[in-house]
């Protein structure tokens, strides 16, 4: 029973919304703290956006509080999944802490960082 508890509370220290933009781009929107415990609520909305032919994932990370490596690693692999798809995973707004797990293991030179969604967002027309 507790661990049961345990279980059904951990998850709600991450929502995760996700919409289509445009013909191939997804807007993935996580908030709270994303690791070992909520990983599963982010990789699960990339890999549908993914499974139906949208490559450009944009994750918006404002609302990131924390991020580990089991977090970095769900987004490493959505953004190998998308590059092999002809795609890109596009992280905007990352906030200090969260930015940091990004530079001390080098991930962030593999994905294209905005400042902002606006750069981030492919043209509506």
């Amino acid at each position: 029973m507790d661990r049961q508890h345990i279980g059904s509370v951990r998850p709600e220290r991450l929502r995760v919304e996700a919409r289509t933009v445009g013909d191939d781009a997804e807007l993935v929107v996580p908030v709270g703290e994303l690791d070992h415990h909520t990983a599963e609520l982010l990789r699960a909305p990339l890999d549908a956006a993914l499974d139906a032919g949208r490559v450009r994932l944009v994750v918006d990370c404002a609302g990131l509080g924390f991020c580990d490596s089991t977090g970095l690693n769900v987004l490493l692999g959505a953004r190998l999944r998308a590059e092999a798809a002809g795609g890109a995973v596009h992280l905007v707004a990352m906030r200090p802490a969260v930015a940091r797990v990004f530079r001390i293991t080098g991930a962030e030179a593999v994905f294209t960082l905005h400042e902002t969604l606006a750069t981030a967002l492919p043209d509506s027309g």
